[in-house]
């Protein structure tokens, strides 16, 4: 019989995908040192990762929300739609809005995390979710309680909300989406009554907060 120093731990297989070579130069250094995490490839985009998924089948898939090809999202709804047992996949990005948050969850990640977080909660986010559990920082988790108390914009919403904030007039909005300008109006006042904002310039201020829109 064997005794435990003997036995050969099982490693967690893990596929990082980032478009940037720093980034995954870092993270290959915070997991190596590990006996129990094994890292079996790079993806620096999101077709090579969708492409490496298929041949390594990895325990963790470790993603960068934003990547050329195809985005972390993407990749995300892809993956769970297709492939069985479910990925388990683990967002990182350099953001921590509430948008980008609840669109990962919805999308079907297991786990969410900033690029700044500490080595070690990279260790234990990949460690817990490989064993099916989920993992969001505290910090992660307030965001994502705090979203849940907003009411949801709806996609038409969303739509014009991008729109006002690159200055375009609800006419001329009305023109771009072919509805009229008092429909615009209609989902402006709806907006504005959704983010608690007095105005439009408070609403952009909120919306760019959450994550509903980029800062210019």
């Amino acid at each position: 019989m064997k005794n435990s120093a003997d036995t050969i731990t099982q490693q967690i297989r893990v596929l990082l995908a980032d478009d940037h070579p720093v980034v995954r130069q870092g993270l290959a250094t915070i997991l190596k040192s590990q006996k129990d995490i094994k890292i079996v490839a790079e993806a620096a985009d999101g077709e090579e990762t969708c492409a490496l998924y298929d041949q390594l089948s990895p325990d963790v898939l470790l993603l960068d929300l934003r990547m050329p090809k195809k985005d972390g999202l993407q990749v995300v709804a892809e993956l769970i739609s297709r492939c069985a047992p479910k990925p388990r996949i683990i967002v990182m990005t350099s953001y921590e809005s509430e948008q980008d948050i609840c669109q990962a969850l919805k999308a079907g990640a297991k786990g969410f995390l900033v690029k700044a977080a500490h080595p070690q909660q990279i260790r234990e986010a990949i460690r817990r979710v490989a064993r099916g559990e989920s993992f969001f920082p505290p910090e992660i988790g307030f965001k994502l309680a705090e979203s849940m108390s907003h009411p949801e914009l709806s996609n038409r919403e969303t739509e014009i909300l991008r729109y006002l904030a690159r200055g375009r007039s609800n006419k001329e909005i009305g023109q771009i989406l072919y509805i009229c300008e008092g429909t615009v109006k209609h989902h402006v006042k709806s907006i504005l009554r959704k983010l608690d904002a007095i105005g439009r310039s408070e609403a952009m201020a909120i919306a760019t907060r959450r994550g509903l829109i980029r800062a210019s």
